[in-house]
């Protein structure tokens, strides 16, 4: 009975969000044609949260006492589900774009409207004129102002645990001199997980912890960068979940970013 009811309540809440996002969020790309995205904002940000409200979910955002919301950063976090996108950007109290798989831009509706709001496209298997191209938009974006947030796991964990993360963000972070801000969601797999269309009731935590400066670091540290960030991010993915900690996975060396 239990079971029946949550699958029902899980309908319902997606039709709802579904609905929402579908309908305010062309006339949000509508309204970015003729106003500086920046200036519009809060729009944006409403109605990203509101989708985390009408689909049932408790959030809580925790800013360590090193973040400042006003310094341009590449944000680094754990990938979770599909609502990712509207949990970060709920949660980052500033500007924001993010690097997206370049599969997502092909999605009806879904890929045109994150094009027209100015996210970064990541090819899967990029070719050296792709890998380029990224790293120019990447940069300037950053030195525009822009923070991007980036999910350098490469696709949505399975199990709730922490995958290793891929180098490409980090040797960007190195080249361009930015700070790398690591961002844990939890209580996300709990609330939904790949594979599964269940949305389950309960709380989402976000913690925006201290910036990592880079300036300095040579692409020999791109590594050890990725490692302390894996590290930190996880400690907090972890100690969210119930049970035992996996062994500690080996981090890849894979260079292209997600």
């Amino acid at each position: 009975m239990k079971r029946a009811w949550l699958a029902l309540r899980s309908a319902l809440l997606w039709f709802l969000s579904a609905v929402h996002f579908f309908t305010i969020c062309p006339l949000l790309v509508l309204l970015g044609a003729f106003i500086d995205p920046r200036r519009n904002d809060w729009p944006q940000r409403t109605l990203f949260r509101n989708v985390l409200r009408v689909a049932g979910v408790k959030f809580e955002v925790r800013r360590s006492p090193g973040f400042d919301p006003r310094r341009t950063c590449l944000f680094i976090s754990n990938h979770v589900n599909i609502f990712d996108a509207f949990v970060v950007y709920s949660a980052i109290p500033q500007f924001l774009r993010g690097l997206e798989l370049e599969s997502h831009f092909r999605v009806p509706a879904y890929g045109w409207m994150m094009s027209r709001f100015g996210n970064i496209p990541v090819y899967s298997n990029p070719t050296a004129k792709q890998t380029k191209e990224l790293y120019r938009r990447t940069k300037g974006s950053l030195d525009d102002g822009v923070s991007l947030v980036v999910f350098p796991e490469g696709g949505r964990t399975l199990d709730g645990h922490l995958r290793p993360f891929k180098d490409g963000a980090f040797r960007m972070a190195v080249q361009f001199g930015y700070p790398v801000v690591p961002m844990a969601i939890t209580g996300s797999f709990e609330f939904n997980r790949k594979g599964n269309w269940m949305l389950n009731p309960g709380k989402i935590v976000v913690y925006l912890l201290d910036p990592i400066e880079t300036r300095g670091l040579t692409k020999a540290d791109a590594g050890d960068l990725r490692d302390r960030v894996h590290k930190l991010i996880s400690r907090k993915v972890e100690d969210s979940l119930p049970g035992p900690r996996p062994q500690t996975q080996k981090p890849t060396h894979a260079a292209k970013p997600s």
